[in-house]
């Protein structure tokens, strides 16, 4: 199998935590590329027609996108119990919160990196934060019991997610007034797979 990937993109860095966690790191093959919304890498676009990243490359099948789908396959693949039948719908809700803040955060970063200066919309970039916020707000109120559980693909999505604003959008501070979940993230952070997939450019 292969990988169509970017270091830098949170998304990815699940899939591959998920790949270490479930001991398959050395059946996929990496396909790095540098690909945006405003400029497609063919690679990219021959494996996902939506042109997004990550992408994976079966050999007894289509490709499969997006990364939720691609963790659920891999974590199916080698029974990794990343997507317990005891706790699924919370699982699947939390990651969806921390797929929620990666997309309003790489938004973010889009607005800056990819428009003219004249044409960033501060209002927009405003509006995506919030849905930042709020969604900490929920993970530091409600869900600090399910992160400090047993591991599951949740607990995996929401730390790349905080990885990602410390990558891409320190400055704002994110820990501010949500102590637990600042916390729960160093502890979680030292996992082997989350400190040998760090984003970077």
């Amino acid at each position: 199998m292969k990988l169509v990937y970017s270091p830098a993109s949170p998304f990815v860095r699940k899939v591959l935590v998920c790949l270490d966690e479930t001991g398959q790191t050395d059946d996929v093959e990496l396909v790095q590329v540098k690909t945006s919304p405003v400029a497609t890498a063919d690679e990219v676009a021959s494996a996902n027609p939506l042109g997004k990243i990550p992408a994976l490359i079966r050999t007894d099948g289509p490709a499969i996108y997006d990364s939720r789908v691609i963790t659920r396959f891999l974590d199916a693949r080698a029974g990794g119990g990343l997507y317990p039948d005891a706790r699924i719908w919370e699982t699947l809700t939390l990651e969806a919160t921390a797929d929620g803040i990666m997309d309003a955060a790489v938004s973010i970063t889009y607005e800056t990196r990819l428009r003219p200066a004249d044409k960033v919309f501060d209002g927009w970039m405003d509006a995506q934060w919030a849905k930042v916020t709020r969604a900490l707000d929920a993970l530091e109120g409600r869900w600090m019991s399910h992160l400090s559980g047993p591991l599951d693909m949740g607990q995996i999505a929401v730390c790349c997610a905080l990885g990602y604003l410390d990558f891409r959008h320190d400055a704002r501070n994110w820990r501010q007034g949500r102590v637990a979940l600042a916390e729960w993230h160093a502890r979680f952070a030292e996992r082997p797979a989350m400190a040998t997939t760090q984003p970077r450019d």
